[in-house]
């Protein structure tokens, strides 16, 4: 049997912290702050800025510069004239990621010629996941859920307030979601959770944000500046957890790998490596700020 090796790039970009905050690419005037906010920030010249205003937020984009190294930039679904003309905007900056809206296909990943994360939001990019996870130039994943309902001639995502589960993903959204952190994992890339987009909902937040932490998402999107503070508060492991993953780490070493027991609860190398994780994520967290008290002073993007 012939051994698989995910294909990837030589030091391809990754997320430099937990939050990804949404900004309309034609509100310039918002750029710096929403990179001042969050860890990262996706410059959208997709869903959130009007057909007739996309020439616009192209022409912002080039003349109001941010760091690369934590901006993304949403572009149109391939095949669009929108497409091209994004492509054709990015290439007059120095930004060197795109996130492609409505991926579908393989083809319209490598297109690119960039570093682009993969956002799959329709029933065919769906059934492709893995197909375009599996892309050189696709350095991650993330996931949809209103423009998927919208595919399947749906009308809501969640549960409604007068049904069980109100507030939760239906399970159509969640086995999207299952399947495109699998996905991603499958092939060494990174994934990002999809945007709570009722931001007054902080309790549902944070159920998302534990739950993307507990599968191993990597960053997790907003469309408001008051999400971030409870993005990174769940992605950032909590005492009790560092210390039980030092402990299994220290004890591991102790018996030389062999299976022991701490607490009552048996160790043996898939613990091992879960313990690996939480001290990795503390390592990576190091320099991302705690919360900030001014998150909440006014939205910072729109869906």
């Amino acid at each position: 049997m012939m051994e698989f090796e995910p294909q990837q790039l030589v030091n391809p970009w990754s997320p430099p912290g937990p939050a990804m905050l949404f900004c309309p690419a034609d509100r310039p005037e918002r750029y710096q702050k929403a990179l001042e906010r969050a860890d990262v920030v996706i410059l959208d010249l997709e869903d959130a800025v009007a057909p007739d205003n996309r020439a616009a937020a192209r022409e912002a984009l080039i003349a109001n510069p941010l760091d690369p190294d934590r901006t993304i930039v949403r572009i149109n679904p391939a095949g669009t004239g929108d497409y091209r003309r994004d492509l054709a905007a990015i290439a007059d900056t120095n930004y060197r990621v795109v996130m492609q809206a409505k991926a579908e296909d393989v083809e319209s990943i490598i297109d690119t010629a960039i570093q682009t994360i993969a956002l799959i939001e329709t029933p065919l990019g769906a059934t492709r996941a893995h197909e375009i996870a599996a892309t050189i130039n696709c350095i991650g994943l993330m996931w949809g859920a209103e423009d998927l309902v919208a595919g399947l001639g749906g009308k809501s995502s969640r549960f409604g307030p007068d049904e069980k589960r109100a507030g939760q993903y239906r399970d159509v959204a969640r086995w999207v979601r299952s399947s495109v952190r699998i996905a991603a994992a499958a092939h060494g890339k990174f994934a990002v959770d999809s945007v709570h987009l009722d931001f007054r909902d902080v309790d549902g937040l944070i159920d998302e944000v534990r739950d993307a932490v507990a599968l191993g998402y990597t960053a997790t999107a907003c469309i408001h500046p008051s999400q971030v503070q409870y993005i990174r508060d769940g992605y950032r492991p909590s005492d009790d957890e560092v210390s039980w993953a030092r402990q299994v780490v220290d004890g591991s070493a102790e018996h030389h790998g062999g299976v022991f027991s701490i607490d009552g609860q048996m160790v043996d190398g898939p613990v091992l490596r879960q313990a690996e994780v939480v001290l990795a994520r503390v390592a990576a967290l190091q320099d991302v700020p705690t919360s900030d008290p001014t998150a909440n002073a006014e939205t910072g993007a729109q869906s």
